[in-house]
């Protein structure tokens, strides 16, 4: 099932894989508004389709919007209240960027109903429904959210940030047992893992995640430095993005691959 800016890749396995903010792309008519195409990019989750695309050799549900967050942030509440209450974030509509930079040109910005209707509503019906066929399959399944971030942004979180941090909303989205395994993976990495830190899981894992009724959600935001050769610290078009190299981001790939394989065995686990 594809659209020009959806895809979904139906599975039967008890797995989804959500990838919200991988997109690059841009219609015209909104490239036209913005400060710099550049800027519009730069919080992109840069590489995570190339970083997890064994998921479909195990059969996942992979749903991916091509379109750049810029255009439409599919992972925040629609309603416009703060994930994040007291702390700085971006919008369903984003105006400025991760480091607080304008997005767009003076006296332009976005038209939020449109955009909701056009991108945002869609990308949930689709979600929604895959949701629901898997549960017709499974008793249990696992919404498995995809993000990665730059290390280091000083308006979002002081230092450097964890290179796995694991979000389940203080641990109501999921079944402990599935946040331990997890956990316990990230850690025999060597590299720092945290739970319900900055990042307790954006609007995907908050809305859908619900054990009681077979879903369990999971959001992995990855400090890009677990993958990539990043330049922490600010960056400039010269810099960033990186190039995806296979070889660095092996050793992290293969923790993913033991995480996706870890919640299969938990989503086909007897109830």
């Amino acid at each position: 099932m594809t659209s020009p800016w959806l895809t979904v890749r139906q599975g039967t396995a008890p797995l989804i894989l959500s990838l919200p903010h991988t997109g690059t792309e841009i219609p015209p008519e909104i490239e036209a508004a913005l400060v710099s195409p550049w800027l519009a990019r730069k919080d992109t989750d840069w590489w995570i389709e190339r970083l997890y695309d064994f998921a479909a050799g195990l059969d996942a549900t992979i749903i991916r919007t091509a379109l750049s967050r810029t255009v439409i942030d599919v992972n925040r509440d629609p309603s416009g209240v703060s994930l994040y209450p007291g702390q700085a974030t971006t919008e369903l509509c984003p105006t400025t960027t991760f480091d607080g930079e304008p997005l767009y040109r003076e006296g332009e910005g976005p038209d939020v109903a449109e955009r909701r209707t056009r991108w945002f509503d869609p990308y949930h019906a689709a979600l929604q429904g895959e949701i629901a066929r898997l549960r017709r399959l499974h008793p249990r399944i696992v919404l498995y959210d995809c993000h990665s971030i730059r290390s280091e942004i000083p308006r979002l979180f002081p230092g450097l940030l964890p290179h796995f941090n694991i979000g389940t909303d203080g641990g109501r989205t999921c079944d402990p047992a599935l946040q331990d395994e997890i956990e316990r993976i990230c850690a025999a990495t060597g590299l720092s893992v945290v739970s319900n830190g900055r990042f307790r899981g954006g609007f995907i894992t908050r809305a859908y995640g619900c054990p009681a009724d077979g879903v369990h959600a999971v959001q992995m935001e990855l400090a890009c430095r677990a993958y990539l050769d990043e330049p922490v610290g600010p960056v400039g078009p010269e810099t960033w993005p990186v190039p995806y190299d296979p070889v660095r981001a092996a050793p992290v790939r293969t923790a993913l691959e033991s995480i996706l394989a870890a919640c299969l065995a938990f989503g086909a686990r007897p109830t």
